[in-house]
């Protein structure tokens, strides 16, 4: 990619759009082009047409979505469904339309079956019944990723999507009503901290396994991938190692600095037994990611507390 080559950051607000603006921002791009929901609606057909015809981005990153952890997820399929699908309908026809010269779609790994070979390949999309408790999510991703292998079949553009594993850092979401699971166990952990504690309650039974990725290097895999990789098939991206949810509470519990006890609500759901993704393709290109799970949740905990967050806690 050429440095002043217009960038359309979908989504910059968010974890991942904030730390592609970083990124980028680092590494001399300096032609980014980024708009406010306030500023624009990704879910208005016209609003993003207008917005297409007027900027007429070389390169667009799709990093916008309406997510959540099992709670959100299971409460809001309908929102997770459908406000998905259209904003990156709009924005994925709109870019073909405008000549955009490569797009990047970031999907997820709940894309793939809930009991998908272990570590999961790319080919094992669509081979089985996906994880219920986030299956509208999923479902919408799964559409955005056909969706950009049509237009690079039909019409031969330059659309592709890569899958990242669960991702953590700055900006991150800390409501404990919609979080995922790394950032709900440090605000727990933190909360159980501060108010002294003796113990500090986790959903599920501690069982599964999860892979994490700090999202500076999810940035730093998709500028890579912008520049070297080609293909509209999907290719993972994550660290290639998974740890039990009861070993990243008690990693988080060091990190934090809380003494209690852990407890375990087998009333809740777990959630998928095991999600680890087969990396090998993006490393065989040559990346691979360089934070490790310790450093990077000191890191997420210090912006944490640079950055406290303003929402209610739940009753």
């Amino acid at each position: 990619m050429e440095k002043s080559e217009k960038i359309f950051v979908a989504g910059h607000r968010g974890l991942v759009g904030s730390a592609l603006v970083r990124t980028l921002e680092r590494d001399g791009f300096d032609h980014l082009v980024t708009r406010a929901r306030s500023q624009l609606d990704l879910g208005s057909e016209a609003a993003v047409d207008l917005f297409f015809a007027q900027e007429k981005p070389a390169i667009v990153i799709f990093a916008a979505a309406k997510v959540g952890g099992i709670k959100a997820n299971n409460d809001q399929p309908v929102e997770f469904l459908l406000d998905n699908i259209q904003i990156q309908n709009n924005v994925i026809r709109a870019a073909h339309e405008a000549g955009v010269r490569k797009l990047l779609f970031l999907g997820s790994s709940c894309i793939y079956p809930k009991h998908a070979p272990q570590p999961i390949p790319e080919s094992a999309l669509l081979t089985g019944p996906l994880e219920p408790t986030n299956e509208a999510y999923a479902i919408a991703k799964i559409a955005g990723i056909k969706l950009c292998q049509a237009y690079a079949r039909e019409y031969g553009a330059h659309f592709i999507s890569a899958m990242p594993t669960n991702l953590y850092g700055p900006n991150d979401n800390f409501d404990l009503l919609s979080s995922h699971v790394l950032p709900a166990l440090l605000r727990k952990a933190h909360d159980a901290k501060t108010s002294g504690a003796r113990e500090l309650m986790v959903w599920g039974s501690g069982k599964p396994r999860r892979e994490f990725l700090h999202v500076d290097d999810l940035a730093a895999a998709c500028l890579f991938l912008l520049e070297r990789y080609d293909s509209p098939e999907i290719i993972n991206v994550g660290c290639g190692e998974d740890v039990s949810i009861r070993e990243l509470a008690e990693l988080i519990c060091d990190v934090v600095g809380f003494k209690g006890e852990l407890a375990w609500d087998t009333t809740k759901p777990d959630g998928t037994p095991r999600k680890l993704l087969d990396v090998s393709k993006v490393h065989d290109l040559g990346w691979r990611h360089t934070i490790a799970l310790r450093d990077g949740i000191a890191r997420t905990y210090e912006w944490f507390l640079k950055n406290p967050p303003r929402d209610s806690k739940p009753e």
